[in-house]
């Protein structure tokens, strides 16, 4: 998996999308604040992975936190965090699987770009791609050669140990 480089004063905008989605499915998009790092370690930690749940703790050491949420009511629905792995980086994100489809996953996508952009930084790096079509389209990400050996090249697994 290789990382991508998007350009961040170059953003589309979402907030039609987000108004949509606000009035039709009630869905809230926004930073996440720190009493609910509990929940938010424990929701991706069940619906994805030890190492995501990791990352949103990083993201709530930051200030502000640097953690967007997507919840209908008291249901969250996904996250997006940046700025958890090293400096720059977006990620990790993930969407319930029975939401896809509906773009929340984009929203986050551009609400967590907007924030590192927010903190002074003209391009974003996101790490370890999988569906780089997908970031491609999107924000106009691009591939960096030779990042097939990224930060996680080393990233420990221990055996019995969920990931």
């Amino acid at each position: 998996m290789q990382d991508m480089l998007v350009r961040l004063y170059d953003l589309p905008s979402i907030h039609e999308l987000e108004q949509d989605l606000l009035e039709k499915e009630n869905i809230i998009f926004r930073n996440a604040i720190a009493p609910e790092k509990h929940l938010l370690v424990a929701w991706a930690k069940d619906n994805f992975s030890e190492f995501w749940a990791s990352e949103v703790e990083v993201a709530f050491a930051r200030q502000p936190v640097t953690c967007i949420v997507a919840h209908q009511g008291n249901k969250i629905l996904g996250f997006a965090c940046y700025e958890t792995t090293a400096r720059s980086f977006f990620g990790p994100t993930g969407v319930l699987e029975e939401q896809r489809g509906k773009k929340i996953g984009k929203v986050l996508l551009i609400k967590a770009l907007e924030g590192l952009k927010n903190l002074g930084y003209a391009y974003g790096i996101i790490g370890g791609v999988g569906p780089h079509e997908y970031y491609q389209k999107t924000v106009g990400a691009e591939l960096i050669p030779g990042s097939e050996n990224s930060i996680y090249k080393h990233l420990l697994r221990i055996e019995g140990l969920k990931g």
